[in-house]
Parts: structure tokens; C-alpha cells; sequence
């Protein structure tokens, strides 16, 4: 789910990714942890009025990976069980 809202919207920070995804804090650091490791987003943290801000950015990388993982899904949208 994260990573369908990451290419959607390109960027956004850690706030409207729990909130839109419905993740508990943690569940969604890991998750972003993973990605990031992964090379799918890049993550900068920053303080915006004396409050952390945590902003998410989708890569090349990430994106390309999401195209492939949604065109192998369509693939198994044609197949007789």
C-alpha cells in the first residue's frame, strides 16, 4: 500500500502515509525502513517548527519495481482456476 500511495503522489511525508495507509507508527517505520534499504524511496528527515518531519520520496528504482510488480499481478487476472 505504500508504495502504490508513493507513486501516485511522488512525495509526501510520514503523517499522511499513516494516515491514508492506516498503519500503527511502527508497523509503517519498518515498512519505510525496508523500502529505503531497498532503494525503492528515499527518506530526509527534518525539523519543521521545532516537531520532526519525516518527508518520503519515491525513486526511479522503486517506481520501476511497482510497474513490474503490478504487470506480473495482471498476468494472473486471466488465468482459469
Amino acid at each position: 500500500m505504500v508504495m502504490s500511495v508513493l507513486v501516485k503522489v511522488s512525495s509526501c511525508d510520514f503523517n499522511y502515509l499513516k494516515k491514508i495507509t492506516e498503519s500503527t507508527q511502527g508497523n509503517l517505520s519498518v515498512q519505510l525502513k525496508k523500502l529505503a534499504e531497498s532503494g525503492y524511496i528515499s527518506i530526509a528527515k527534518s525539523f519543521e517548527n521545532n516537531y520532526p518531519k519525516t518527508k518520503c520520496n519515491v525513486t526511479k528504482k522503486g517506481i520501476l519495481a511497482f510497474e513490474n510488480h503490478f504487470k506480473n499481478l495482471k498476468k494472473y487476472q486471466n488465468i482459469d482456476l
